[in-house]
């Protein structure tokens, strides 16, 4: 994940796209939960400098009622779990969430770059100290913390078997959901199975790949739906949510449906 084009918009990242069409649905009752998003590209907001881009916390709203569940993304370009830290980012949701929202943390495509120090950490020990960092936040203020394994690339051998790129963080990450106790969506498989049933060549409809790109990390709309699909199926699966939370699992998303807002000046 490169810090090249995609931090285009980078003050506009900065400030999250709130879904909800509803608020509170009537005065004198409970406030909307939110599922904030704390992750990297894969997951980010995408402006019209980057269509057609797209993340899938851009898609995730058309799977959850908005009657029952807002969606605050925060995920940003090019970060891991310690630059997302360093950069007071994770002290933007800790400041806005209340007790019985959620935050969804996906990250590793960014800790995995050992060049750089900013943004590398550790599988078993600073990725997950990192991590720990959002989870024990979430709780303190009552929130519900869920983890995320990093959704794959596009990568195939010359049999066309879809490999697994993101190492040990996987794992690592499965270890301390365990230990902790926290939901863990199983993304990182799931996308891998997904993509080994479409194969090489079909997977190209769902990355960015364009007349100018062959991007094999990030998604076009197809892509990010299908992605949104999967964590809203996990987040089922895991009784994060319930079946009165989730909808469309099964249906058809037009491509029309995502669109990529102007970044602010």
């Amino acid at each position: 994940m490169s810090l090249s084009r995609r931090q285009v918009a980078v003050a506009a990242a900065a400030v999250p796209l709130v879904f909800s069409m509803s608020g509170t649905a009537h005065a004198g009752t409970r406030r909307t939960p939110t599922l904030y998003i704390a992750g990297d590209s894969t997951a980010a907001q995408k402006y019209a400098n980057a269509a057609p881009e797209t993340g899938w916390g851009m898609a995730i709203p058309f799977f959850l009622r908005s009657s029952r569940l807002a969606v605050s993304n925060h995920a940003v370009n090019g970060r891991s779990s310690k630059s997302f830290v360093d950069e007071g980012r994770l002290k933007g949701i800790l400041s806005a969430i209340r007790p019985g929202d959620f935050l969804l943390v996906q990250f590793a495509h960014n800790d995995e770059k050992a060049e750089d120090p900013t943004r590398y950490t550790e599988p078993w020990s600073t990725y997950q100290e990192y991590l720990r960092m959002y989870l024990d936040g979430a709780r303190a203020r009552g929130a519900r913390p869920v983890l995320a394994t990093s959704v794959e690339r596009r990568r195939f051998d010359a049999a066309g078997k879809a490999l697994p790129t993101h190492g040990e963080y996987p794992a690592a990450m499965r270890a301390l959901a365990a230990e902790e106790r926290v939901a863990l969506l199983e993304i990182q498989a799931l996308s891998l199975a997904l993509w080994q049933r479409l194969g090489a060549e079909e997977t190209k409809k769902y990355f960015n790949w364009t007349a100018t790109e062959q991007d094999n990390t990030h998604f076009n709309p197809p892509g990010a739906v299908e992605v949104a699909r999967l964590v809203a199926r996990e987040l089922l699966r895991t009784r994060v949510l319930g079946p009165r939370d989730v909808r469309r699992l099964d249906e058809r998303i037009p491509e029309s449906w995502i669109t990529w807002p102007e970044a602010a000046a």
